[in-house]
């Protein structure tokens, strides 16, 4: 057995609103999050918010940003062991067993935002009730029936992890999702499996015993149980105890269990880096790329030979044929200046994301006042905001031109964060009925003429910009773009 792990002893033209879709998510829960008031019994907080890179160093202190992407990251598990009672106590607060009560009050139902779970000769019962979770039950369940309870997506209801997922996904760019798992004395929810997800575990409160084994597939793209007999002897054993971290890659196989003599325990699941491989980006970008090709020859408009589609097989000549059209694809990408074109990845990031902490209706007005040629601008929330190019709306049969997209995350609700069928999990329950109707969802923002790109591009840049050095000809066009982005909250005078 052998593990890598760190002992820690303390922790030192005027844009018009753009409607781009569909993007699938489900309908908004029922349930709302509250917002907590301050509490200035509430222990510190020992990360660092102050920017999402430092959000993510205090995390894993003290190794640094650097050394945990070059050793760990993809590769290999990694173990935080504190002892630091500011942590300790910090992590409990995030969540922990005695919230439940409180939670249950707030209109909690089973299979969204709870499962009621156990690992019975190393399979998975799912022990949920029909509708609304009641306290009374949920605690028989636990106390009597030995069963873990899987909470979804806890940042809808507590405000600091919120504001840690959110620091997250601007420090990935990609979707973080969390789960709670409170399991009971000498009990275990979940059989050996594996995730498609990059894991962090965080210890709140108790300890848990866990199991990771080697990769039967390694960098997975989608969950597995399995069978005890295939995975043989586990590369880690450890027991995490409060403050303690734990991460390990896509892939890696693991079970957990709750140890004879501790109470319970509470653990924290943040997951990211779902459908984020460089494979994901070319199926993503190869769409535009092989219309714009299209578009401009000749030859790719030829017809394929007659009944290719209704033949036994494609045959050799055809593969070459697909070959040769691939390699001038590359040779054609590679001399040209021409960014690659994003079909969903950036628009299903920016529209499921979590929307700014703490980010309130009034916030989303215009701020200050109205900018003119003579000011100097900034763009507000640059991390919640991406920049596409995707066909113009004002495309007739006889053209197809593109237009630049401003799209961002300050309307997104984090009631929903996380909650549709496409979710980020660690163990995902496949019992839970994921294939209620989902509703079209637009993804908000603001288009502009392909001619305004290079100064949309330098005004997302995050530089301090004079209205009237911004790279148009016309004033006209100067004073549109800004007033555009203005009007809906994402510049200011500065």
């Amino acid at each position: 057995m052998s593990f890598s792990g760190i002992v820690i002893g303390g922790m030192p033209k005027k844009g018009r609103a753009a409607v781009i879709g569909p993007v699938k998510k489900d309908e908004d829960m029922g349930v709302a999050a509250k917002h907590r008031k301050t509490d200035t019994s509430s222990p510190a907080c020992p990360l660092c918010f102050d920017s999402p890179a430092s959000l993510f160093q205090s995390l894993i202190s003290p190794m640094t940003v650097d050394e945990f992407f070059r050793e760990y990251w993809e590769k290999k598990p990694l173990l935080l062991q504190r002892s630091d009672p500011a942590l300790v106590s910090y992590y409990q607060s995030l969540f922990q067993l005695s919230d439940l009560k409180q939670l249950c009050v707030q209109g909690l139902e089973y299979g969204r935002d709870l499962n009621i779970l156990r690992c019975v000769n190393g399979n998975k019962l799912v022990m949920n009730n029909e509708g609304r979770v009641k306290y009374s039950q949920l605690r028989k369940d636990f106390n009597q029936n030995k069963a873990t309870i899987q909470f979804h997506q806890p940042q809808r209801f507590k405000d600091e992890l919120w504001h840690m997922q959110e620091r997250l996904e601007c420090f990935f760019g990609s979707l973080v999702g969390s789960n709670v798992y409170i399991t009971p004395e000498d009990s275990q929810g979940l059989p050996p499996h594996y995730d498609d997800v990059e894991v962090f575990i965080l210890q709140l409160e108790g300890e848990k015993h866990w199991r990771l084994y080697k990769p039967t597939v390694p960098l997975a793209r989608e969950y597995s149980t399995e069978p005890e007999e295939r995975i043989g002897m586990p590369t880690h054993d450890i027991i995490l105890k409060a403050g303690d971290l734990l991460y390990f890659p896509r892939g890696t196989i693991h079970q957990a269990d709750t140890p004879a003599g501790v109470e319970h325990s509470t653990h924290l699941t943040l997951s990211t880096y779902q459908i984020m491989s460089w494979g994901d980006l070319v199926l993503d970008v190869f769409p535009g790329l092989m219309m714009d090709s299209i578009k401009n020859d000749g030859s790719l408009r030829q017809g394929l030979p007659r009944n290719l589609l209704t033949a036994a097989h494609m045959g050799s000549e055809v593969k070459k044929q697909v070959c040769t059209i691939l390699r001038s694809l590359a040779e054609r990408l590679e001399q040209d200046e021409q960014d690659l074109r994003s079909s969903e990845m950036r628009k299903d990031f920016i529209s499921n994301r979590l929307p700014p902490y703490h980010l309130q209706e009034e916030d989303l007005a215009p701020v200050g006042k109205l900018p003119t040629l003579e000011d100097f601008v900034c763009v507000r929330f640059r991390e919640h905001i991406v920049l596409t190019l995707e066909p113009s709306p004002d495309n007739t049969d006889e053209a197809m031109k593109l237009a630049a997209f401003v799209l961002h995350s300050l309307r997104n609700k984090r009631e929903t964060h996380m909650m549709g069928s496409q979710d980020l999990h660690e163990e995902e329950d496949e019992d839970v009925d994921n294939e209620e109707e989902e509703e079209e969802k637009t993804v908000q923002g603001l288009d502009f003429p392909m001619s305004h790109l290079p100064a949309l591009q330098q005004l997302l840049s995050g530089e301090r910009l004079h209205v009237a050095d911004l790279p148009l000809q016309q004033d006209a066009d100067k004073l549109g773009l800004v007033l555009g982005l203005w009007t809906q909250g994402l510049l200011q005078v500065c």
